[in-house]
Protein backbone atom coordinates (compact mmCIF):
# COMPACT_ATOMS: atom_id res chain seq x y z
CA UNK A 1 0.00 0.00 0.00
CA UNK A 2 0.87 3.39 -0.86
CA UNK A 3 0.53 7.08 0.08
CA UNK A 4 -3.37 7.92 -1.09
CA UNK A 5 -4.04 10.44 -3.64
CA UNK A 6 -4.93 13.03 -1.29
CA UNK A 7 -1.50 12.45 0.98
CA UNK A 8 0.74 12.63 -2.42
CA UNK A 9 -1.40 15.67 -2.82
CA UNK A 10 -1.19 17.44 0.18
CA UNK A 11 2.96 16.23 0.79
CA UNK A 12 3.68 17.65 -2.78
CA UNK A 13 2.24 21.18 -1.69
CA UNK A 14 3.80 21.27 1.29
CA UNK A 15 6.99 20.30 -0.44
CA UNK A 16 6.30 23.73 -2.43
CA UNK A 17 5.17 25.92 -0.44
CA UNK A 18 8.91 24.93 1.81
CA UNK A 19 10.85 25.39 -1.66
CA UNK A 20 9.06 28.74 -2.24
CA UNK A 21 10.45 29.83 1.41
CA UNK A 22 13.67 28.88 0.38
CA UNK A 23 13.87 25.12 2.32
CA UNK A 24 16.94 23.17 2.02
CA UNK A 25 17.22 19.21 1.55
CA UNK A 26 13.10 18.95 0.83
CA UNK A 27 12.07 14.70 0.96
CA UNK A 28 8.65 13.34 1.01
CA UNK A 29 9.29 10.30 2.26
CA UNK A 30 6.30 7.40 1.75
CA UNK A 31 5.85 5.67 5.09
CA UNK A 32 2.21 4.00 4.09
CA UNK A 33 3.46 0.71 4.16
CA UNK A 34 4.91 1.01 7.68
CA UNK A 35 2.65 2.79 9.97
CA UNK A 36 -1.20 3.06 10.13
CA UNK A 37 -1.57 6.92 11.81
CA UNK A 38 -0.21 8.52 8.47
CA UNK A 39 0.87 8.24 4.99
CA UNK A 40 4.04 10.50 4.26
CA UNK A 41 6.29 12.46 6.23
CA UNK A 42 8.07 16.10 4.71
CA UNK A 43 11.40 16.87 5.72
CA UNK A 44 13.03 20.33 5.49
CA UNK A 45 15.24 22.42 6.89
CA UNK A 46 16.82 25.85 6.96
CA UNK A 47 19.82 27.61 8.72
CA UNK A 48 17.69 29.28 11.49
CA UNK A 49 14.86 29.26 13.75
CA UNK A 50 13.00 32.51 11.70
CA UNK A 51 13.61 30.99 8.29
CA UNK A 52 12.23 27.53 9.92
CA UNK A 53 8.97 29.57 11.44
CA UNK A 54 8.42 30.99 8.08
CA UNK A 55 9.00 27.65 6.38
CA UNK A 56 6.10 26.55 8.86
CA UNK A 57 4.07 29.40 8.30
CA UNK A 58 4.05 29.40 4.46
CA UNK A 59 3.18 25.34 4.28
CA UNK A 60 0.23 25.90 6.67
CA UNK A 61 -0.91 28.31 4.07
CA UNK A 62 -0.46 26.37 1.24
CA UNK A 63 -3.00 23.66 2.87
CA UNK A 64 -5.48 25.25 3.99
CA UNK A 65 -6.06 27.11 0.14
CA UNK A 66 -6.14 23.70 -1.09
CA UNK A 67 -9.56 22.69 -2.91
CA UNK A 68 -10.11 20.23 -0.28
CA UNK A 69 -8.61 22.46 3.14
CA UNK A 70 -6.38 21.10 5.27
CA UNK A 71 -5.43 22.44 8.79
CA UNK A 72 -2.99 20.63 11.29
CA UNK A 73 -4.45 18.39 14.31
CA UNK A 74 -1.23 19.17 16.20
CA UNK A 75 1.24 21.44 16.08
CA UNK A 76 4.77 20.65 17.96
CA UNK A 77 7.95 22.85 18.74
CA UNK A 78 6.72 26.23 17.06
CA UNK A 79 7.84 27.95 20.40
CA UNK A 80 11.81 27.06 20.01
CA UNK A 81 11.68 26.95 16.44
CA UNK A 82 14.36 24.45 16.10
CA UNK A 83 11.86 21.27 15.02
CA UNK A 84 8.33 22.07 14.03
CA UNK A 85 6.01 19.36 13.49
CA UNK A 86 2.57 19.64 11.69
CA UNK A 87 0.66 17.01 12.31
CA UNK A 88 -2.41 16.57 9.15
CA UNK A 89 -2.90 12.59 9.93
CA UNK A 90 -2.30 12.36 6.33
CA UNK A 91 0.79 13.65 6.49
CA UNK A 92 3.44 14.91 8.91
CA UNK A 93 5.81 18.04 8.51
CA UNK A 94 9.15 18.08 10.13
CA UNK A 95 10.57 21.20 9.31
CA UNK A 96 14.39 21.30 11.34
CA UNK A 97 17.10 23.54 12.46
CA UNK A 98 19.62 21.98 9.61
CA UNK A 99 21.67 21.04 13.17
CA UNK A 100 18.72 18.90 13.85
CA UNK A 101 18.25 17.58 11.19
CA UNK A 102 21.96 16.25 10.79
CA UNK A 103 21.66 14.70 14.63
CA UNK A 104 18.33 13.31 14.28
CA UNK A 105 18.47 12.29 11.03
CA UNK A 106 14.85 11.25 9.98
CA UNK A 107 15.72 10.62 6.43
CA UNK A 108 18.50 7.39 7.73
CA UNK A 109 15.88 6.62 10.00
CA UNK A 110 13.14 5.80 6.81
CA UNK A 111 16.03 4.83 4.18
CA UNK A 112 13.49 2.03 3.81
CA UNK A 113 10.60 3.40 2.88
CA UNK A 114 10.23 4.80 -1.02
CA UNK A 115 10.27 8.34 -1.72
CA UNK A 116 7.95 10.61 -3.29
CA UNK A 117 9.41 12.43 -6.09
CA UNK A 118 9.45 16.44 -5.49
CA UNK A 119 10.97 19.17 -7.73
CA UNK A 120 10.59 22.33 -6.96
CA UNK A 121 8.98 24.21 -9.88
CA UNK A 122 11.30 27.56 -10.21
CA UNK A 123 13.66 24.79 -11.18
CA UNK A 124 11.85 23.62 -13.81
CA UNK A 125 10.74 27.02 -14.52
CA UNK A 126 14.34 28.01 -14.84
CA UNK A 127 14.76 25.40 -17.45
Amino acid sequence: MTASERAREMALSAAQAAADKKAQDIVIIDVADQMVITDAFVLASAPNERQVQAIVDAIEEALVNLPEKAKPVRREGERSGRWVLLDYVDIVVHVQHTEEREFYSLDRLWKDCPTIPFVDRALVEAE
